[in-house]
């Protein structure tokens, strides 16, 4: 994989220049995102964290193009997600970004094999079966790929969403508190898997997490207080992470109404 590894090493996969996103108005009008302007790299995994209400999953919304911005610029790769129809939209999310969520996702009627396949079904494209069972055998799903998500228990229902989002070979993964559901074994399981799809897969990797466990398997951490990225810290430990986010914590409310004006 270190091929993979040198051709991505310096290539931007998705960027926000000068985001801002409002919700609201007049007196009920929320600054979710101030002028927030950031790159993730190809073949690296980011980490965002923040306060409740701090704008990180508001972030992650619009770089996926889940929610549109107010105003400023993202970009998946070459494409510029500002004036693309809902059609091409679609095709971007799909052909493009791969998700997992806290919340699993699969369809309880098919089987894992299918769950994993169902978006490039979707699109009408071709599974690539060597890349297939190189994620299928890495996220050890061999022998559960004819049962159903209840046939499953939570950490196995999560390696599907990651093989799913994995299999069609996405610029970049996004993870909504993708271990948000877990329990600590399953969660270090799917962080591992995650850490391998970049060190391995050469993936990109963008996780929002509240865990700064999660967060210690990033390459870079970035944290937002107030809708705007106040600090980064790159490879750090799980103290580390924890250290900044008290000082956020205790930080985010006094400083609220001050930059809000």
């Amino acid at each position: 994989m270190t091929g993979t590894a040198e051709a991505t090493a310096g290539t931007v996969a998705a960027r926000a220049d000068d985001v801002v996103k409002t919700y609201g108005s007049g007196d009920t009008l929320v600054d979710a995102l101030r002028g927030v302007s950031i790159e993730f790299g190809a073949g690296e995994f980011t980490a965002i964290m923040g306060p409740s209400g701090s704008g990180k999953s508001t972030l992650m919304h619009c770089l996926a193009g889940l929610d549109t911005v107010t105003s400023g610029q993202v970009t998946i790769g070459d494409i510029g997600l500002a004036g693309l129809s809902d059609n091409e939209m679609t095709r971007l999310r799909r052909d493009r970004i791969g998700f997992v969520f806290q919340a699993f996702n699969l369809v309880p009627t098919l089987t894992a094999r299918e769950n994993i396949t169902l978006p490039l079904d979707i699109a009408g494209r071709s599974v690539d079966q060597e890349w297939y069972d190189a994620v299928v055998d890495r996220l050890g799903l061999r022998d559960r790929l004819d049962h159903r998500p209840s046939e499953l228990s939570g950490g196995q229902q999560q390696r599907v969403a990651c093989a799913r989002a994995l299999v069609g070979r996405p610029d970049i993964v996004f993870g909504d508190e993708p271990t948000g559901n877990l329990d600590s074994r399953s969660s270090g399981e799917v962080l591992s898997i995650l850490r391998a799809a970049v060190d391995e897969f050469g993936q990109t990797v963008v996780i929002v997490t509240h865990d700064p466990r999660a967060a210690s398997y990033a390459d870079r951490v970035v944290f937002l207080a107030d809708g705007q990225i106040v600090k980064e810290l790159r490879r750090p430990s799980a103290d580390d992470v924890f250290e900044v986010m008290k000082n956020l914590d205790v930080a985010a409310p006094s400083t609220t109404d001050d930059e809000a004006r």
